[in-house]
């Protein structure tokens, strides 16, 4: 008899390729994957994810090289990401949401001979090209393009510093960044997660992108526990509740404005959702009064993960165990530092709000091709030289150690020579009854250098008369320096593929009114 993987997850090393095997050996006939269609049994996945990495070294990926894959979120394409890591190379998934130069370029960046599309966006693309040697259509092709059954690949131990996977950033301008994860840093990140929370019984549904490591956060200790990964390829409110119900799903991961969405929807509480042991939440800020809705309304505990993709600091906010710290993003993980500095680099008492900087054993091995970028995210601590990861946010932390996020270093707005968090100003605005939700960014001002500008999304039957007297209420809650200039109305906040409120598509709407 096999023995259960599962004592594996304990090891301080190990191979996340030998896991896919051992778990197809030990759990044969149960679910691996689904995607609403499709349903393969752990025997079925690591059988194919053995035939699919056996042609990729026959048509000579190199170890460490990538594999890359653009398409809707699907079993085939998590199989060819298992794969690529089976086969010694590194999955390279691309954002679909990304222009056609910026997919070249990615490509490109990425090294990778190989590209696994899916027909939608092999239409949507049309005479426009991507710059690898090999094509394989996702959806049709990748039957005929598997070794021959019961082929397997040649072996592969991975080291710890071998790529594992290439998680392209979410930019909005260029070819995005490529942040290289390695072997070593997912097998730690992601077996302490399979090993506190997650087990062979887990069913987890996922609804964001194979290519966002917001979706990495679960889908891969899922994998690594021996339980199934069930994936949705496009959000839907309904869809999602119908599945959680009907599949008994125990574990997910929500972006905010898809936990908003559920709590918006008039049917949630027709559905059973007895099953959820655990939700998750991250990739942008999660409103204290969300968190408290979805405590209120939804079985099972919540965890919100504050973070980069590039790795630092993580912090793990058990929200069910601290109701009255919903404002904050909880604690740093155990192995996991956190600084506050401020302009200096000069560390900061509890409570004085100003740049995070982060180190642990999590960290990214740099961005794909571009070492300054690389050392630009990093921060030297003057006192013992160890690198930090800067976070991008600025933030403080309380005198029991919870993180409060302020806003991002980039969207801090100096007014007159003083520092505006714009999330205060969101705070005052987002408290009027008449407002769904508030934004603030910051323009330039010919007196003050620059000004808060405010957006809301209005309830239904507001009129946009109202928006003076909502600034004006809101201001007489503010400091003389942290008054909003001005304030619009818009239909639905722009947000990216995740969820992130896109602030330079509102600042541009700001400058151009």
């Amino acid at each position: 008899m096999n023995e259960n993987p599962a004592a594996l997850l304990d090891a301080a090393s190990g191979s996340f390729p030998g896991l896919i095997a051992a778990w197809g050996a030990y759990r044969g006939d149960a679910d691996a994957l689904y995607d609403g269609t499709t349903t393969l049994t752990w025997r079925e996945t690591a059988d194919r994810v053995e035939r699919i990495a056996a042609r990729l070294q026959a048509d000579g990926l190199e170890r460490g090289q990538a594999v890359a894959i653009l398409g809707t979120t699907s079993v085939n394409y998590a199989l060819i990401y298992l794969a690529a890591i089976r086969a010694g190379g590194c999955a390279a998934p691309l954002t679909t949401s990304a222009s056609p130069d910026q997919l070249a370029g990615m490509a490109a960046d990425s090294g990778a001979i190989h590209l696994f599309i899916d027909r939608a966006k092999l239409t949507e693309l049309g005479d426009f090209t991507l710059p690898t040697a090999n094509q394989i259509v996702l959806d049709e092709e990748l039957e005929t393009f598997m070794a021959p059954a019961g082929t397997q690949a040649a072996p592969f131990d991975p080291a710890e510093t071998d790529p594992l996977n290439i998680i392209y950033s979410s930019g909005t301008t260029g070819v995005p960044k490529g942040i290289i994860h390695s072997h070593g840093m997912r097998w730690r990140q992601m077996t302490f997660r399979a090993a506190l929370n997650y087990g062979q019984d887990s069913r987890t549904l996922t609804s964001t992108p194979l290519y966002s490591n917001t979706t990495m956060a679960v889908f891969l200790p899922t994998m690594y526990s021996g339980g199934c990964a069930s994936l949705m390829g496009k959000f839907d409110t309904q869809k999602w509740l119908e599945r959680a119900q009907n599949e008994r799903i125990t574990h997910t991961m929500l972006v905010p404005v898809q936990y908003r969405r559920l709590m918006q929807f008039e049917q949630f509480d027709d559905y059973d959702l007895s099953s959820m042991k655990m939700k998750y939440c991250t990739s942008a800020p999660f409103p204290a009064d969300l968190k408290a809705e979805v405590l209120a309304r939804m079985p099972g505990g919540l965890i919100e993960i504050y973070g980069m993709t590039e790795g630092g600091v993580a912090c793990i906010f058990p929200v069910h165990e601290f109701p009255d710290k919903l404002h904050t993003v909880g604690f740093p993980a155990p192995g996991h530092f956190l600084k506050v500095i401020d302009e200096q680099g000069n560390e900061l008492p509890p409570g004085e709000a100003g740049e995070l900087v982060g180190k642990s054993p999590t960290m990214m091995s740099g961005y794909k091709n571009q070492p300054e970028k690389t050392r630009e995210g990093y921060w030297t601590d003057p006192a013992d030289g160890s690198t930090w990861q800067r976070m991008g946010d600025v933030g403080r932390v309380d005198a029991e150690g919870f993180v409060e996020l302020v806003g991002r270093t980039k969207d801090v707005i100096i007014s007159g020579g003083f520092n505006i968090f714009p999330i205060d100003l969101e705070h005052e605005l987002a408290k009027d009854s008449r407002v769904v939700e508030a934004a603030v960014v910051g323009v330039p001002s010919d007196q003050w250098g620059e000004t808060p500008v405010g957006f809301v999304v209005l309830k239904p039957g507001v009129e946009e008369t109202a928006l003076e007297d909502i600034r004006t209420v809101a201001n007489s809650k503010l400091g003389k320096t942290q008054r909003v200039s001005a304030l619009h109305a818009i239909d639905e906040m722009p947000r990216s593929h995740i969820g992130k409120l896109l602030k330079t598509e509102l600042r541009d709407v700001a400058v151009a009114k």
